[in-house]
């Protein structure tokens, strides 16, 4: 673990930083999944439902009993053998390591899997996983391209209704409405907790560096809500107390990595090179509503509505109102970004297709940009550091 930029030495509040960003990147590498084993044997084997990226309705895993599991992909951690034997080259690389994960016996203390319908690649997966894991629940869950109450809400309560009445038999405890709205209220806690960590960053960059911001959230996918909601409460109390110091960077928006996640060391080869991250896709899903999901009324009902109205601008999605890119330049000046860098997966079709909208928004609305494209297990970052490092200086001199 690096020393935190300008922290004094013997700061108990350093200290404490230090701790929790280490707690949050043993959980980024737990890549054989121990810690869920281990809440398993904690919670006399209570049931454990991954997901995929993008979203999931992890409120509704929660009020069934169970613990919902982000499945990110093995990064640069796992060699990708077995999975390669299952889908083509030309595709991006979050699915083969997942089915590699699963190969190897790293997700068997799932489950359940949800595939959410992000692309043709996860539909094809989620068939694949029954085939191969067939004592394992299964559920591609398809999500609104129509967002009139009368159609695509109706089509998303009845989708969200079987998710419940699965998860009831799967896991043998009800999802009432009154625990789906205790469920709801923990989870709106941590989306304000998590909006709270990305304004911080946009006030004092320096103080919330995007390699620790990312460690923090991603740790949600792993945690009970309940501990990370505590997790990120301590956090955010230690970023209050910081004393770091601003470095001369250029603040830039990071887009692309809606699905699959960047690896650690590109995110902190972007902060090297004098790039302050204030504004990014990674993990939506901590991100997915704005403000908060009633909790009043029909819980199930409420959540439809706030996936229908507050859903954010995402490659995946229908977009009812507006123009590609609209959403991109608004973030850009709510962060007082300098620039934007578009950071695609190699061969995610929704990002790529996406980025040449929102590459012409930016150009039009005058923002300086840059792109490259990644893959999860990328292990060479010189010619991105240099790339971008050429960015910040010519924002920074322009």
């Amino acid at each position: 673990m690096e020393t935190p930029v300008n922290a004094a030495a013997g700061d108990p509040t350093e200290s404490l930083r230090t701790a929790l960003v280490e707690r949050a990147d043993a959980l980024y590498r737990d890549v054989d999944f121990n810690c869920i084993r281990e809440w398993k044997l904690q919670n006399g084997g209570a049931k454990a439902v991954g997901f995929l990226p993008i979203y999931a309705p992890r409120e509704i895993i929660h009020a069934a009993g169970m613990l919902p599991v982000g499945v990110l992909g093995g990064g640069d951690a796992v060699e990708i053998v077995k999975g390669d034997a299952c889908f083509q080259s030309y595709i991006c690389h979050l699915p083969r390591s997942v089915v590699e994960l699963g190969l190897n016996g790293a997700l068997d203390c799932l489950d359940g899997m949800i595939f959410p319908s992000t692309c043709d690649v996860i539909r094809n997966l989620s068939g694949m996983w029954q085939i191969l894991f067939p004592n394992c629940y299964v559920k591609y869950l398809d999500m609104p391209q129509n967002y009139q109450n009368h159609i695509g809400g109706e089509f998303f309560e009845r989708e969200l209704s079987l998710l419940i009445d699965d998860l009831e038999k799967l896991g043998g405890e009800r999802a009432t409405p009154q625990r789906l709205r205790h469920s709801i209220a923990l989870y709106n806690e941590n989306r304000r907790l998590v909006e709270e960590l990305y304004k911080l960053r946009i006030h004092a960059p320096w103080t919330v560096p995007s390699s620790e911001l990312y460690l923090i959230v991603r740790a949600g996918m792993l945690l009970p809500v309940e501990e990370h909601n505590k997790l990120c409460k301590q956090y955010i109390d230690a970023v209050r107390a910081s004393a770091r110091r601003p470095m001369d960077m250029a603040r830039v928006v990071l887009r692309g990595c809606f699905c699959e996640q960047p690896p650690l060391d590109l995110i902190k080869t972007l902060e090297r090179s004098g790039c302050y991250i204030v504004d990014d896709d990674w993990m939506i899903v901590s991100r997915w509503i704005d403000g908060d999901v009633s909790t009043e009324g029909d819980p199930l009902a409420n959540l439809v509505q706030a996936f229908l109205q507050r859903s954010p601008a995402c490659p995946s999605l229908y977009l009812q109102k507006g123009k590609k890119g609209d959403a991109l330049v608004e973030a850009t000046r709510d962060a007082r970004a300098e620039g934007v860098i578009f950071s695609a997966p190699s061969f995610c079709d929704p990002a790529l297709l996406d980025q040449p909208m929102t590459l012409a928004a930016v150009k039009n609305a005058q923002i300086p940009c840059t792109s490259f494209l990644f893959a999860e297990n990328t292990g060479q970052f010189q010619t991105i550091r240099e790339q971008a490092g050429t960015f910040a200086d010519a924002i920074k001199l322009s």
